[in-house]
């Protein structure tokens, strides 16, 4: 025990191209992505509340999603040294306990960014943060779940970005069409989340966590994210239709129509080809989701 408290004691400060590897920027763009969804949905002109537009992307991004992936990487660090060992922490690249006070401050950096913009958002901040926590650490460690964990980051990635950009737009909470919107757009990104665990299965096994691919296999986890990700989408058409915008309506028939020409592809080797979904079927559904933005903000 006193070795190990030296070890941490004498860890030495992280190089700044480590730290922003552990912050993983390639994961921020879903959040940010979303944030301005939001943005676009309010249907607030941005003349005056710049200040909002960019403190909000870097909320939502670089913070709270930052944090996200600092505290899955420290909790998920003997799982990481199976799948992907030369992340940062199992590397040695950030040793000690430095992982974990990286997630602490950056955590406080994103509550107080949030307070500054304003109520609602500081609110979904601490809701966003708690998920992050809860997500990768215990005892809730909802990541264990391939039902619940996927759930939650989706959730937190797509309809609480969301959430942020159109209220910290309006500053007030978001109007009733927009969270109905964005609550679908995030029951459907539960299927992307799924197929972003074809890449863990070896490890998910090794140490016990149970996601789809693991416990459905990957066929079953594969057609079960396409259907997740399908009927969410129908419903905002339908939505879409009924509120009179018609030009948003169809965009996001249009683009489902693609992403329902990827899915065969899918399907057919859904560990193979899941990457490749993820860059084709996954750009479709995102765009979707600003095609109905566009309508609920007025513009389209």
């Amino acid at each position: 025990m006193a070795r190990s408290a030296v070890s941490h004691a004498s860890a030495p400060l992280p190089a700044a191209r480590d730290v922003l590897e552990l912050l993983k920027p390639i994961t921020w763009f879903p959040p940010m992505w979303a944030f301005m969804c939001g943005v676009v949905s309010s249907g607030v002109a941005l003349e005056g509340r710049w200040p909002f537009l960019i403190a909000g992307i870097l909320l939502t991004g670089p913070l709270v999603c930052g944090t996200s992936q600092a505290v899955n990487d420290w909790f998920d660090r003997h799982v990481d040294a199976i799948n992907e060992p030369d992340r940062p922490i199992p590397s040695g690249r950030i040793g000690g306990t430095w992982g974990l006070r990286i997630a602490i401050l950056w955590s406080l950096l994103s509550l107080a960014m949030g307070w500054l913009i304003g109520p609602w958002v500081l609110a979904a901040t601490i809701f966003g943060l708690a998920c992050a926590w809860a997500y990768s650490a215990p005892p809730f460690r909802f990541k264990a779940s391939g039902w619940i964990g996927p759930g939650v980051v989706a959730i937190t990635y797509e309809g609480l970005s969301w959430f942020t950009g159109a209220s910290a737009m309006a500053g007030a909470l978001p109007s009733l069409g927009i969270l109905l919107v964005l609550g679908l757009y995030s029951l459907g990104a539960h299927g992307i989340m799924t197929l972003n665990d074809f890449k863990a299965v070896e490890g998910d096994r090794a140490t016990g966590l149970r996601s789809l691919p693991v416990t459905l296999g990957v066929s079953g986890a594969a057609k079960l994210a396409c259907l997740v990700m399908a009927i969410p989408q129908l419903i905002v058409i339908a939505f879409l239709i009924q509120w009179s915008m018609l030009i948003s309506a169809a965009a996001v028939a249009i683009l489902l129509a693609a992403q329902l020409a990827c899915m065969p592809r899918l399907l057919s080797d859904p560990a193979k080809f899941a990457p490749w979904y993820n860059a084709t079927g996954v750009t479709f559904y995102v765009l979707g989701m600003l095609a109905a933005a566009l309508g609920l903000g007025g513009y389209v």
